[in-house]
């Protein structure tokens, strides 16, 4: 009997670690693979490209996990600079081309994974493809970045967007030796937490150097007579300078095979899948990674989440199920940290305005603490700010914003937001305490003491 063949479109995170899962299942006489990726690398950390371009990272290869090599080596039929152009579904068969020759073919499936990622967000501005002007979402993004700044002679920067792409851009830079401007249109950076938080955090950039501009609304890249970026436009009538442009709007999934195919989006347009992340309507078409919606736990509704954690977990069910397994994906809480020079950021949960649009009635309880017994020596602030429904004291959401150490514990907030636990539940977890790394009550149980007051003084 011939073998079955699996055709996996995007070389990233979910796509290999589904192909390799699915190799891992089933040998090649059982299984065919072959996976197509439109750049030059595949299985590598998007997460760490802003080290790299800040210097902490040695080299572009150092974010390389898996190399295209590596993955032929298994079995895997890896096709790179290979663009899939079209999916015909009753078919059952996608077009690529190979984009050094032009050379387009068709490939057939009996089972086909989607994780073709989201892509940077480029607002449709006079001067967005200018030359200098540059998204950060893949590898290949970041070594044309890299390229551009090591042309580059000026020394002046423009970030438009302040969310977690944007900030860490913006420090990379900074590592750079640059003059670094950050432009967004929200109150404060980190539109990820609730403004008030954000405030720390601008606070923190403009510290270290970096002029952030809020409410600034970009409304043209202006040019040199090269077409080249000299400088950013505001609506207020702004110019500021600029050897170079990063876009840290944000990004949106890469959908637009899917949607040509007729295949569901959500509202973000994100494929919609079942919690074996198969395509809903569809037997033999999986979706994972930065390009599909994902339940929000919490909140009870799909949401677009572009994380690399998700992805690898996505890849991993995706390629149980195709090899003949089984496995489930149940959703999510939407955790994420990051950090700007020496403040660490994380948050978990719904922000104020995700519970409003949930319909959610909440209490908020925020705490300043250390990170470190106060006595203990280079102990540093922490901010810890929690949601709680009102009458039932379920947590909602928890972010935190401070020094060495303070992020990670928004995974205690993480697990027990996953288990449905209340504050007063919270309140007695059993946690790790010595003064080097935790005052006798941990910042995480202040904030949820003080919402299990809140809570109450709410009443119904």
């Amino acid at each position: 009997m011939a073998a079955e063949r699996l055709v996996v479109v995007g070389g990233d995170a979910a796509g290999m670690s589904a192909a390799s899962q699915a190799r891992r299942l089933k040998g090649p006489a059982e299984l065919e693979i072959v996976a197509f990726e439109r750049g030059h690398f595949t299985s590598y950390s998007a997460c760490g490209i802003p080290y790299w371009i800040g210097g902490q990272v040695a080299g572009r290869d150092d974010l390389v996990a898996r190399t295209p090599e590596e993955h032929r080596a298994r079995d895997i039929d890896l096709r790179t600079r290979t663009e899939v152009l079209e999916l015909d579904l009753p078919g059952r068969r996608v077009r690529a081309r190979n984009l050094d020759s032009g050379e387009e073919s068709w490939t057939g499936w009996d089972k086909l994974v989607l994780a073709t990622g989201a892509r940077p967000v480029r607002p449709k501005l006079a001067g967005i493809g200018a030359h200098g002007v540059h998204g950060v979402q893949t590898l290949d993004d970041g070594q044309r970045l890299m390229d551009s700044l090591e042309r580059t002679e000026g020394r002046r920067a423009v970030v438009v967007g302040a969310g977690y792409i944007g900030v860490e851009m913006a420090e990379a830079l900074v590592h750079r030796g640059y003059e670094v401007t950050v432009l967004h249109r929200g109150p404060q950076p980190m539109a990820t937490l609730d403004p008030d938080m954000g405030g720390l955090v601008h606070s923190a950039m403009n510290a270290m150097g970096i002029v952030t501009v809020s409410g600034a609304e970009v409304v043209k890249v202006l040019t040199d007579e090269e077409g080249r970026a000299r400088a950013v436009a505001t609506a207020s009538g702004e110019e500021y300078p600029a050897d170079v442009v990063v876009l840290g709007i944000g990004v949106e999934p890469r959908t637009s095979l899917a949607r040509a195919a007729g295949l569901p989006l959500g509202e973000s347009g994100g494929l919609l899948t079942d919690l074996s992340m198969r395509v809903r309507g569809q037997e033999d078409v999986w979706a994972g990674g930065d390009c599909v919606e994902v339940l929000d736990l919490v909140a009870g509704r799909n949401r677009h989440i572009p994380l690399g954690t998700h992805a690898n977990k996505h890849g991993q069910v995706i390629g149980s199920n195709a090899g003949g397994g089984y496995a489930t994906f149940p959703g999510v809480v939407g955790t994420a940290v990051s950090k700007v020079c020496d403040l660490e950021i994380a948050r978990t949960g719904l922000r104020e305005k995700d519970a409003l649009a949930a319909g959610l009635r909440f209490v908020t309880a925020t705490i300043r603490s250390t990170n470190t017994a106060g006595y203990y020596p280079g102990a540093a602030e922490m901010t810890v700010k929690m949601l709680a429904e009102r009458r039932t004291g379920r947590l909602l959401g928890v972010q935190i914003v401070g020094g060495a150490g303070s992020a990670k514990r928004v995974d205690v907030a993480a697990v027990a937001l996953t288990a449905g636990m209340t504050v007063e539940q919270v309140v007695s977890l059993d946690l790790g305490y010595a003064p080097p790394f935790s005052p006798v009550w941990d910042p995480v149980l202040v904030a949820a003491r003080k919402a299990v007051s809140a809570v109450r003084a709410a009443g119904v």
